[in-house]
């Protein structure tokens, strides 16, 4: 909460330079009037006309006037006369035809009394047979309650919910030009709780969404974390806006900066009211759409609206994420599941923890008939424990949980509890058994000290160095780990296990202090374990691999991100189940439903998260952020300098894309001249142009590579340098063949000791690039060991740099802003 009224705040502030009515009174008492009247009704949605009495009372622009027809009035003359206008627009009123257009719903008629009877006589008669052939060739589409009829059965069910005809008031658009409608709405996301969204509206706003570029067409962000002002500029570089204001070619300005303000503010005040987290409100707001918004003469006329709602739900206790600190730094362990015959699951997770030096005599075995297992002390029962475990780790069958979650409760002998068991929840069968158990923990949290928190289930639990314990089930056979090995200022939080367990071991550079396992959430989500790191101080940096979210996580741990970066860590996301089938397939995973991946980019990239778009992106980005934390960043002017053509050409080529935009940086003429002379003491300048990408050739040796880096590196107009090692040019020392070897790498005027120096003297991020075969590992693993990010081809690494430039620059203006 703290994070979202600091950035209201800042809006405010902007608000009042600008003059801008942020204050417009909303009549909740009104609104809620109409939904309880809905309610009493036994409908959880409001009618057309309905949606513009809400708007009027929202402090938004003034609807159209209208009159609701019911279908066996007779209005009088005087009545259907009575909107202003020589025109009005006639609409069918049904509660389950949301796409009147497609079906004729929607007639524009001359505003008079025999021609406004003649056409609804046409609708009422009309609507039902075009709606049935619709719904029979749109299946899918069909509402549930039309789902299983056909023909005239079918027919006759739509024409019996035809309640009439709303009759409304004409306003002509200013321009019927593409681009000159705007879609606002308002969901209640199952994740993220209350989003809203704004964009390219009209009766083809899905396909606009579909086919333009991301972030072209319509942008979504959380309400809570957003007020008018943040979210107009959220919404100033989409294709709307532009056709809006007039900044395209033939368009003209239809609607202010100040309307779109208003508007947005209006939306979000009402989002945060009717929302799951506002415990005085009776209702939820689980859809709120306007599309279209039209102009007339610069008044915002919405076209047509929807909303459905739902009753308030009671929330779930707070989770005692304070005690995460036992769950990571334990001082007492307990296993349960251990063999003492054979090595199962529990016993290669004894191995691991002792194998990271976790002493013996602070180990507890619960076997029962063993008296010591592998020289650990063992009891017969949870029960005969003498005090309380700092944490537990359950290592038996999924079918026994929801008994030994209940003893662990009751006995109160873990803080908190690590559920390895996969088979809670990931399979139809299993839910039922995963929701007895969800319910009993949420209701221990009730207790005085908030009961045990869980960690799992069906997670590989965690690898916590400074803790010194891992917990993986991984035999050092197949995962042979260098456990004293230098670790990074990091935590890796996944929900898949597996993912961590392939991008460490493929990428050994990646050594965090902390990994880990989310699982399905049982207890513990990913919100809980990134708030837990805001404060932490043996931790910078952040990754996040998510599949879904528990209910309201998705706002939590946007909250938690905005909290990390605001306190100086960066935070890395990705999010699995960006397709229908990725979706699907999550789902089955996790037993955690993956939510709609625009909204989740969206609003964690908003939060200040730099986002990852594939695994190998996100494994870059984890090892820059591990990396460059350090370094300064200044801007997005790059300096790249390569031995090789193509490199040259490749790094040109790759400084944007959909994603990011950087630009090629101006060298000084101070530094040309010095370039210069390193070049002509080579008898390289007739070789070599000097622009940017700089293409020294294969000819330059490591000390002419060292040195123009260096000469970049003080140049005002470089913020980062992106340089190729060029390990196969005959006159570099780029490999491991000992003291008299010809390419010596260790020798003190070879690459890897210039390049070690200048990057630990840099204040700006030096990322290099080693574009050979295998023969070159020793040369990247040497560098990647002085903790000097190293990729093999240029292209990879100047997009992972320009995205992690891109998201610091982010939460530097974030910082800037909370400042004032």
């Amino acid at each position: 909460m703290y994070v979202a009224l600091k950035t209201r705040n800042t809006s405010e502030i902007k608000n009042k330079k600008l003059g801008l009515r942020m204050d417009i009174p909303i009549d909740y008492s009104g609104i809620t009037g109409l939904m309880t009247a809905a309610h009493g009704e036994g409908r959880n949605f409001l009618y057309e006309y309905e949606v513009y009495s809400l708007l009027s009372k929202s402090g938004a622009e003034t609807p159209p006037k209208s009159l609701f027809l019911p279908r066996e009035a007779r209005p009088l003359d005087e009545e259907l006369m009575a909107l202003p206008g020589e025109k009005a627009v006639l609409k069918i009123v049904s509660p389950h035809i949301i796409h009147k257009t497609e079906v004729g719903g929607v007639r524009i008629v001359e505003k008079k009394p025999e021609k406004i009877r003649s056409a609804i006589r046409r609708m009422l008669y009309e609507v039902p047979e075009n709606y049935t052939r619709w719904i029979e060739q749109n299946r899918l589409e069909a509402p549930d309650c039309y789902s299983e009829l056909s023909g005239e059965p079918l027919a006759e069910a739509i024409d019996k919910d035809l309640k009439g005809i709303l009759l409304v008031q004409y306003m002509p658009p200013d321009s019927s030009a593409f681009g000159n409608e705007l879609i606002v709405g308002l969901r209640h996301t199952r994740e993220f709780g209350m989003v809203i969204s704004a964009g390219l509206g009209g009766t083809d706003a899905e396909l606009y969404a579909e086919r333009f570029r991301k972030g072209q067409a319509i942008v979504a962000a959380l309400t809570e974390m957003n007020d008018g002002r943040s979210f107009f500029e959220l919404f100033k570089p989409t294709i709307a806006y532009k056709k809006l204001t007039g900044l395209t070619r033939g368009q003209r300005r239809v609607v202010t900066n100040e309307q779109l303000i208003e508007c947005f503010d209006s939306f979000i005040r009402m989002a945060n009211h009717y929302s799951p987290t506002n415990p005085d409100s009776s209702f939820i707001i689980e859809e709120l759409e306007v599309n279209p918004f039209a102009f007339t003469d610069y008044l915002m006329v919405p076209l047509d609206g929807m909303c459905r709602f739902s009753t308030a739900l009671v929330p779930g206790y707070p989770r005692p994420i304070h005690k995460i600190d036992c769950l990571l730094h334990p001082k007492r362990i307990g296993i349960l599941g251990v063999s003492g015959k054979r090595r199962n699951f529990g016993r290669i997770i004894l191995d691991n923890i002792l194998a990271e030096g976790f002493p013996k005599d602070a180990v507890t075995l619960i076997r029962e008939g063993e008296k010591e297992i592998a020289g650990v002390q063992c009891v017969s029962s949870l029960a005969s424990l003498k005090k309380p475990l700092d944490m537990l780790v359950v290592a038996v069958s999924a079918s026994q949980l929801p008994e030994l979650v209940e003893e662990i409760i009751q006995l109160r002998c873990a803080e908190t509890v690590m559920l390895i068991p996969g088979g809670l929840g990931e399979t139809e069968e299993s839910r039922v058994r995963a929701d007895q158990v969800i319910a009993r923990i949420n209701s221990s949290h009730r207790s005085e000290d908030g009961g045990p928190v869980f960690l799992g289930a069906n997670c590989m639990g965690v690898i916590s160095r400074p803790g010194r314990y891992d917990t993986w089930f991984i035999p050092d056979e197949k995962l042979p780990k260098d456990r004293g090995k230098k670790y990074h200022r990091a935590a890796l939080i996944s929900q898949s296990g597996a993912f961590m367990l392939h991008r460490t071991h493929q990428c050994p550079q990646l050594s965090p202090a902390y990994m880990i396992s989310m699982g399905n959430q049982t207890d513990l989500t990913l919100g809980d374990m990134v708030h837990f790191f805001i404060d932490s101080k043996e931790i910078d940096v952040i990754g996040v691999y998510a599949e879904g979210f528990s209910d309201l996580d998705g706002l939590e741990f946007c909250r938690a991100v905005r909290s990390a970066v605001l306190n100086g860590k960066t935070v890395i996301f990705y999010k699995a189940g960006r397709t229908p089938e990725g979706k699907a397939a999550t789902s089955g995973h996790t037993a955690s439903l993956a939510g709609d991946y625009m909204v989740c980019e969206n609003c964690v990239q908003q939060a200040g998260a730099i986002v990852a778009r594939n695994f190998i992106e996100f494994q870059d980005l984890f090892f820059l952020s591990e990396t460059l934390h350090q370094k300064k960043i200044g801007g997005r002017r790059l300096a790249a300098v390569s031995g090789a053509g193509f490199e040259a050409v490749g790094m040109a080529d790759s400084i944007a894309s959909d994603e990011y935009r950087m630009s090629l940086a101006n060298f000084s003429a101070d530094s040309k001249k010095k370039i210069g002379e390193i070049l002509e003491s080579r008898n390289l300048s007739s070789l070599v142009t000097l622009t940017n990408p700089l293409d020294i050739t294969p000819s330059a040796d490591d000390e002419a590579h060292a040195s123009i880096a260096r000469i970049l590196m003080g140049d005002d107009g470089v913020d980062a340098i992106v340089i190729s090692l060029d390990p196969l040019s005959p006159v570099t020392k780029t490999l491991y063949d000992g003291p008299s070897g010809r390419y010596d790498m260790d020798s003190d005027t070879g690459i890897k000791n210039l390049i070690t120096e200048l990057v630990r003297e840099s204040e700006k991020p030096i990322v290099t690039v080693i574009d050979g075969g295998r023969l070159y590992d020793p040369l990247r693993d040497a560098l990647i060991g002085k903790g000097i990010p190293v990729f093999q081809v240029c292209d990879r690494a100047i997009a992972a740099l320009s995205l992690y430039i891109q998201g610091r620059l982010e939460v530097k203006r974030l910082r800037e802003e909370q400042s004032g």
